[in-house]
């Protein structure tokens, strides 16, 4: 019998962040997928391990998946048991093993999955590894994922609290879950019922003070035009139509996660935010993206985002470079480009004649940059799932270049590295058929070798080598102050 899916609205509107901060910031093991700060539409998740959690993780060239517990009693279930296989095939197996099943708790029930399924992410060398290119061998997990069985969900509009979760062996009888559920409500009602909560602060991350911690970036600015003029030669050549250049910056700083993902957050706001942090890795992103978002009854989009114009204080010169950004031929050119390799991504799982563009060329506007971007949907191909669609459009167009194939293995040559959890794809899988992935970009990783972050553009044949190489430092800038790293300087 499948476990039932709960939920219990509260009758009290409690900030994401005061949540986080209250119960949280140490876990070890969680996953906040973040609407944004001060939002007013959409939605953020909180969810932590318990005992029972399922963990996953995934090594590309080697084919294997990882299984433990990590927040199990029982210290043999936290070790790793690893075994050949596809992290695809194990993330279906839960899925399709939990798909929600009607309820009738009087506290309340639903047949909407939710949030209930796996949060974590997808790394680049596991979509080269999809698109049967090579790879570098990256130091974190190609693929990580967590099991939520019990989430906290707050719809910024409604300003509501909601605690969804699966019943413990689909039995009537209160459990462990509803446990949780009882002592958590009433954590959060009594956390919101302060008139003044007094909320611990949080150190600021490491090296914030006036001294600077250096930074290495893999491709020097010489080096990266150097880059860019290859790619431009591999587009004459007719090799690729365009190609998406990147960087990597390190910066040897070990800064408190939640305190790092925080500050980001604060000057960083954005819609697909969010803080995975699992053991000793942990993602923190202020991604704007969306790279795939599937609706339980089958309906696919996409959201690529190519083109960028740096934002200005003066009200004035913030809106000319909007329009110099909507006018860009080249910019106009890059995200076309990648309206279509997507569309041909999105074709190969969908019904027949359902792939459209119902928004072309629209400027979205952030802390930081204007963005170009585009909007593609489809209705998934029955039986075909949201697993289908990420192994379809895997890495996202907009962070490879067109053709993928080829730009994937131009770009695997030139960059001479790994990217890692960069321009890969976080967010959830539920168990209900729904899916809510973003793009892993303007994100810094924590990993105990200290701090990194990737930036980088799209080259086409008519991208100028030192516009490239500012717009990798605007798109740095923001995640290296909150490490308090040293700041790249314009030329």
């Amino acid at each position: 019998m499948p476990r039932r899916i709960r939920q219990l609205t509260l009758p009290v509107w409690r900030d994401p962040e005061a949540v986080f901060r209250a119960f949280f910031a140490e876990s070890p093991y969680v996953a906040w997928l973040d609407g944004g700060a001060d939002a007013a539409s959409g939605s953020s998740v909180l969810a932590a391990a318990h005992p029972g959690t399922e963990f996953v993780t995934a090594d590309a060239r080697r084919g294997t998946v990882s299984r433990s517990r990590p927040a199990a009693s029982d210290a043999s279930a936290q070790v790793p048991t690893t075994t050949a296989g596809s992290i695809f095939d194990v993330l279906g197996e839960m899925l399709s093993g939990h798909r929600p099943a009607p309820g009738d708790d009087a506290i309340g029930s639903t047949d909407d999955g939710g949030p209930i399924g796996w949060f974590g992410w997808f790394g680049y060398e596991l979509g080269a590894q999809l698109n049967a290119v090579p790879t570098a061998e990256a130091e974190t997990a190609d693929a990580a994922f967590l099991f939520v069985d019990r989430a906290i969900v707050f719809d910024h509009a409604a300003r509501s609290v909601r605690l969804v979760w699966l019943d413990d062996d689909g039995s009537a009888a209160p459990g462990p879950a509803e446990a949780w559920a009882a002592e958590l409500a009433a954590g959060i009602e009594r956390l919101a019922a302060a008139s003044a909560p007094v909320i611990s602060p949080i150190a600021s991350p490491a090296g914030a003070g006036p001294d600077r911690a250096p930074t290495r970036w893999r491709h020097g600015p010489e080096r990266y035009e150097q880059l860019i003029a290859e790619c431009q030669a591999a587009i004459i050549r007719g090799d690729a139509y365009q190609l998406c250049l990147t960087n990597r910056v390190d910066v040897d700083v070990h800064p408190d996660p939640a305190s790092a993902y925080l500050a980001l957050r604060a000057s960083s706001p954005s819609h697909h935010g969010g803080y995975l942090r699992f053991g000793d890795t942990a993602l923190l992103s202020a991604s704007p993206e969306q790279f795939l978002h599937v609706e339980p009854g089958g309906i696919v989009s996409t959201k690529p985002m190519k083109g960028t114009r740096p934002r200005s204080a003066d009200p004035e010169t913030d809106a000319a470079l909007r329009r110099e950004l909507l006018a860009s031929e080249k910019e106009r050119a890059e995200n076309l480009m990648i309206v279509d390799l997507m569309r041909n991504d999105l074709g190969r799982i969908a019904e027949l004649g359902t792939v459209e563009v119902p928004s072309l060329l629209d400027v979205e506007e952030y802390a930081h940059v204007h963005q170009l971007v585009s909007t593609v949907t489809a209705r998934l191909r029955h039986p075909l799932t949201a697993l289908d669609a990420v192994q379809s459009a895997f890495p996202a167009g907009s962070m490879t270049g067109a053709p993928k194939h080829s730009a994937m293995t131009i770009l695997h040559e030139l960059e001479q590295g790994p990217r890692g959890i960069y321009s890969g794809a976080f967010g959830y899988l539920g168990v209900d058929g729904s899916a809510d992935l973003a793009m892993v970009i303007r994100s810094i990783v924590l990993t105990p070798n200290g701090a990194s972050i990737g930036t980088g553009g799209g080259i086409t044949a008519l991208s100028i080598a030192a516009e490239e190489v500012e717009e990798t430092r605007i798109k740095a800038r923001a995640l290296l102050a909150v490490l308090g790293a040293e700041m790249p300087t314009s030329e």
